[in-house]
């Protein structure tokens, strides 16, 4: 018979004690859930009441500001106020939104449980932030999937009862508390970097307005102006490629191969590819385009494309490709229906240009910036890998 474990690989060095098995109706004070009036369609003011929507409750925590206004004519409700140490839990939705557990650290007041949010106290000698965390490994996750009901994936529930006989084990509230401490540290970092990421992100944004109005100008290495910039047609800068040679065959990719298969749109890299043949090594780098979309991605990696909607746009002579693609970023373009838009809607659409020596400084400056960027984003994805190791192992 395996010997079930009940201590953690990773734990702090002055606990021994095994941890024991808790079915959570043992470790709250309460539970309930809140009400869903009609409410209005915009979030409260800080002065005024609010009831919570369920996207205020999400894997990557409390968010207060999703929340609906309560009319003027309708009486709060005190008694589902969300406090500080409240455990929330989503309780009805499609099913990757069932379940979803937030700890709320802090909260402004004034601001009401819906009725598809569930919500726990912890009883006294329980950390609720330990108890917020255990509810959202795997483990517990797994237990309330198979519980769920309902007669679609897009629209499934869990009852009280379900949740409160959920088991996982604890140990002593003085080890809860180290742990629970410990992770909120990681936490707090993480949040700090993506704050971060977002204000270098938010930078650039205002200085790329600045440099495409010509308000920010730079200067040539003599201290002296560039001459003014000139209109020509986007189609004049970029000449484009189809992407027939370059298609993947297969889309059995896997992370170990060694070329990415690419896409214009947020997901970018699909995933990876064994194949040799038709792979975009030369003229790099250059912009993919999608061209129903008008999603765009710069690419400085050779890779091979998997929509024949894609088009790839290289630099005309005289161009620098990045200074172009940062262009295009900042362009207020209305998506039509379902056509294609780089031959017929972009290429004559009509862009000033500075010289070759001055789209390269604009475009080093910009680099630098993503630099800035990127390394943010690996710090934040390392932290996160770190973080769920810590998960796994410092929980039975």
């Amino acid at each position: 018979m395996e010997k079930v474990k009940n201590t953690p690989t990773l734990r702090f060095p002055e606990f021994k004690d095994k941890w024991k098995e808790h079915k959570l109706k043992n470790l709250v004070r309460t539970i309930d859930s809140g009400w869903s009036p009609q409410c209005e369609e915009y979030p409260s003011n800080i002065d005024e009441w609010g009831v919570l929507k369920t996207t205020s409750v999400v894997w990557e925590g409390f968010n207060e500001n999703e929340n609906k206004r309560l009319p003027d004519k309708l009486e709060p409700r005190f008694n589902i106020e969300v406090k500080p140490n409240d455990i929330l839990i989503t309780r009805a939705g499609p099913t990757s939104r069932v379940g979803v557990t937030v700890h709320v650290d802090k909260v402004r007041s004034k601001l009401m449980l819906s009725d598809k949010i569930i919500r726990l106290r912890t009883c006294e000698n329980n950390s609720s932030k330990f108890i917020a965390i255990s509810l959202s490994n795997s483990k517990a996750q797994k237990e309330l999937n198979s519980k769920s009901s309902g007669l679609a994936v897009s629209q499934t529930n869990i009852s009280q009862n379900i949740l409160l006989n959920i088991a996982f084990n604890c140990p002593s509230f003085p080890e809860q508390t180290k742990i629970a401490t410990f992770l909120s540290a990681v936490d707090e970092k993480l949040q700090a970097l993506k704050q971060k990421k977002s204000l270098l992100e938010q930078y650039k944004k205002g200085v790329m307005q600045k440099i495409f109005s010509q308000e920010l100008r730079f200067k040539d290495d003599n201290g002296n102006a560039f001459a003014d910039w000139e209109e020509k047609k986007l189609g004049e800068c970029l000449d484009y490629l189809q992407p027939t040679k370059y298609l993947v065959s297969s889309t059995e990719y896997d992370n170990s191969f060694a070329t990415p298969v690419l896409t214009a749109g947020k997901t970018f890299i699909l995933g990876y590819t064994n194949e040799t043949n038709g792979i975009f090594e030369n003229n790099l780098p250059v912009i993919i385009f999608d061209d129903f979309t008008t999603a765009t991605q710069f690419v400085d990696f050779p890779f091979k494309a998997k929509s024949s909607a894609m088009k790839i746009l290289v630099a005309c002579e005289g161009i620098d490709i990045k200074f172009i693609y940062e262009a295009m970023q900042i362009m207020n373009y209305e998506i039509g229906g379902h056509e294609r838009h780089w031959i017929s809607k972009f290429a004559p659409i009509d862009i000033l240009i500075p010289c070759l020596e001055e789209q390269t400084k604009i475009a080093t400056f910009l680099s630098t910036i993503d630099e800035k960027i990127n390394h943010c984003q690996a710090q934040i994805t390392n932290t996160e890998v770190w973080k769920r190791g810590l998960l796994q192992g410092m929980f039975v």
